[in-house]
């Protein structure tokens, strides 16, 4: 069970890429308690390496965002761990992406993608509200991307992996949604930028070890002013873009 003096976290998908990164970097700061998530825990070396040196510290769930009757057992297994301390920060972070466009993307992909990108999320965040509600706080930080942007359809993307960038405009919308239901929570969608992952590929112009120290600097420091709005790492800095 997390101490009172703690700091919380719990990151989705911190097996690989971003992910991974936010949860090797927070762990360097000996206060904070992270609870992450893998489909597969005993697949997962690099979680169980860091885990067996701080076995305190780091908490490793499975978690597979595609079985929706799941999601309830894996918030009462971290409710468990964090007990009355509650939840300081939910970093929702798994997500897949399909090279696509509006007139070739099959049914199923599209589905798969939407219940990975969307619904998932979603549920996981309605799980572990009353964590949230615990914490001291309670930000909710919507992993997101420039190519959920309406508004910037004709700056980045165009046509482009069509199904992921539908499905980051309709969880932006359940995040500014999120953000009129629970005022007293700090709710965003941040965009990474496009970084080196399994997910943004080799040729990417940013480097996850560079990307993910500004963004939790920027996580710790937000506030209320923050809230139901969009914001995005460009040029070293975050900024609020556009929807």
């Amino acid at each position: 069970m997390a101490q009172s003096s703690a700091t919380t976290w719990l990151v989705t998908g911190g097996n690989r890429g971003l992910g991974l990164e936010f949860v090797q970097n927070l762990l360097r700061d000996p206060s904070n308690v992270v609870i992450t998530t893998a489909r597969n825990p005993d697949q997962a070396s690099t979680l169980q390496d860091l885990r067996s040196k701080l076995p305190q510290q780091l908490h490793i769930l499975q978690l597979d965002v595609t079985d929706e009757l799941s999601i309830p057992r894996f918030a009462k297994e971290a409710e468990g761990i964090l007990g009355e301390r509650g939840l300081d920060y939910l970093l929702n972070n798994a997500g897949v992406m399909k090279a696509d466009t509006p007139l070739t993307f099959k049914a199923e992909d599209f589905l798969s993608t939407f219940k990975i990108n969307v619904l998932g999320p979603a549920l996981v965040l309605q799980a572990l509200s009353p964590a949230l509600e615990k914490g001291r706080r309670k930000v909710v930080v919507n992993v997101s991307s420039r190519l959920g942007s309406i508004s910037a359809v004709g700056k980045v993307g165009r046509q482009y992996a069509a199904t992921y960038s539908a499905c980051k405009a309709a969880f932006n919308m359940v995040t500014v949604k999120t953000a009129c239901e629970k005022p007293e929570f700090i709710v965003y969608a941040l965009s990474p930028g496009h970084n080196k992952t399994d997910l943004g590929g080799s040729a990417a112009p940013l480097d996850p070890k560079e990307t993910i120290p500004v963004l939790l600097k920027f996580i710790v420091a937000s506030a209320s002013e923050h809230s139901g709005k969009s914001w995005d790492y460009w040029g070293d800095k975050v900024q609020e873009y556009e929807w």
